[in-house]
């Protein structure tokens, strides 16, 4: 199977240049100003001129809750949003039901995404303070990491940021890449008693980043990046919410030097706490949306690299857990279809070069978790490709949505470039609102050493 997609402008480590790009099954054989094949035969031609062509997205953080809360999504339907959104790869959690915690239930995970997913596919194992040796297990040439993310979803203490003393346990073990939730229970536990008493059950949603707020972040994460540095373990801090954190991280070192690593996620970089007056729920998330200055500033670290990566910690729920009062809408919401036409509408705004983009939803994944062979337009490597439109009006409507859940948080936002062509693996799955419908994704794979 062949593919030349003929002059795109190509996106790649920094630099932009028009160029063919010759695929050749899976792979990436070719990148050249004009190829021409010597030998006849069957391949398919792509005039991409005009368009822009960049690596498959890779996210490091979603929830796609199979097994046991599938009404909610599947590795199926939400994959499938995924690479209409530019997303060839994710990594998810370990809050399916059961919770991810026995190399058993992790594998049983890698079989039912090779039989579903049209995206490549990672799976977290699963830690909490019961499961120590069995994380230790964890084998780091086929799994991103271990996590604790999403398994506080039934036990708001939970997390282990909140447990210094197993952490030095785990950080003085593990060889593995740990990814965790930052937040102090405690903390967050005394805001719910003070606003509770002030407004019952119907806190209102604009009082979330009061409850969840800047302290709660920040008092858990400097936690944990001390124990971290002591060990000079492999950490990397999922969805850094304040600016307060992102100041806490090294933006000297290049992104394969750095011990610890660090992320924001895109509802982070577009939403601010004066948004929850006409959206309430469908932007609660844990940790909170908080201010515009956090906003900017989370942007800012982006720039400067102070944090590393943009994720989109896709939590897609149904729309009734999202109604009702503030204890009962689950934080949350799904993302994965939006995550990059979003991240490109702040190109348009001139906030983020298309390059830094590129760096930070595909490059520096790829290095943090150093997958093999992806994240970048490189010979040789596999052929996970988007091909984006930068001059192609949308508007985001129930229509055209492809979750599960079937709503969205950017629903009725116009967008200023669309999605054209996603290849996972050299095979088009997706085309201008079409998508293929075979089964192309494959395991992720790792170096051993992180």
């Amino acid at each position: 199977m062949k593919t030349i997609i003929r002059n795109a402008t190509v996106v790649n480590e920094g630099n932009l240049f028009v160029s063919d790009i010759l695929l050749v099954n899976d792979r990436i054989e070719k990148i050249a100003t004009c190829i021409e094949l010597k030998e006849k035969g069957d391949y398919k031609e792509i005039d991409a001129e005009g368009l822009y062509l960049l690596p498959g997205v890779i996210d490091d953080q979603v929830h796609f809750r199979e097994p046991g809360l599938t009404h909610k999504g599947t590795i199926y339907t939400e994959s499938r949003a995924a690479v209409a959104g530019g997303i060839t790869s994710f990594m998810d959690m370990p809050n399916t039901i059961p919770n991810t915690l026995t190399q058993e239930l992790l594998e049983q995970k890698y079989i039912k995404a090779s039989q579903s997913s049209l995206a490549n596919y990672s799976f977290f194992m699963g830690i909490n303070q019961n499961n120590l040796e069995e994380a230790l297990k964890t084998d780091n040439e086929n799994v991103c990491g271990i996590t604790d993310d999403g398994l506080y979803f039934n036990n708001d203490e939970g997390i282990l940021a909140n447990y210094p003393e197993f952490l030095e346990k785990l950080f003085s073990r593990t060889g593995s890449l740990v990814a965790l939730h930052s937040e102090d229970d405690t903390i967050i536990k005394n805001n719910t008693n003070h606003y509770r008493k002030k407004f019952g059950d119907s806190i209102p949603f604009e009082f979330h980043p009061k409850i969840r707020s800047e302290e709660a972040c920040l008092t858990a994460t400097k936690r944990v990046l001390e124990i971290a540095n002591k060990h000079n373990s492999r950490l990397h801090l999922f969805h850094i919410s304040t600016l307060a954190e992102a100041n806490l991280f090294d933006n000297k070192n290049a992104i394969r030097e750095k011990r610890i690593t660090a992320e924001a996620c895109v509802h982070h970089l577009w939403f601010s706490d004066k948004d929850y007056e006409d959206l309430g729920a469908k932007i609660k998330w844990n940790p909170a949306i908080k201010s515009e200055q956090d906003r900017e500033g989370l942007l800012n670290a982006l720039l400067d690299n102070s944090l590393d990566i943009i994720a989109t910690d896709h939590a897609p729920h149904t729309i009734d857990e999202k109604n009702g009062t503030y204890f009962k809408s689950l934080s949350g919401g799904p993302l994965v279809q939006h995550a990059l036409p979003a991240m490109l509408e702040l190109f348009h705004q001139g906030k983020i070069s298309i390059e830094k983009i590129v760096e930070k939803m595909c490059h520096n994944v790829a290095e943090i978790y150093r997958i093999k062979e992806r994240g970048f337009i490189r010979e040789g490597y596999f052929a996970d490709l988007v091909l984006v439109d930068l001059n192609s009006e949308w508007m985001v409507s129930p229509q055209n949505i492809l979750y599960k859940c079937q709503w969205s948080p950017f629903e009725n936002q116009t967008f200023k470039s669309k999605i054209v062509n996603t290849f996972v693996n050299g095979n088009l799955v997706y085309h201008n609102g079409n998508i293929n419908e075979i089964l192309v994704g494959k395991r992720l794979k790792f170096s051993k050493t992180r």
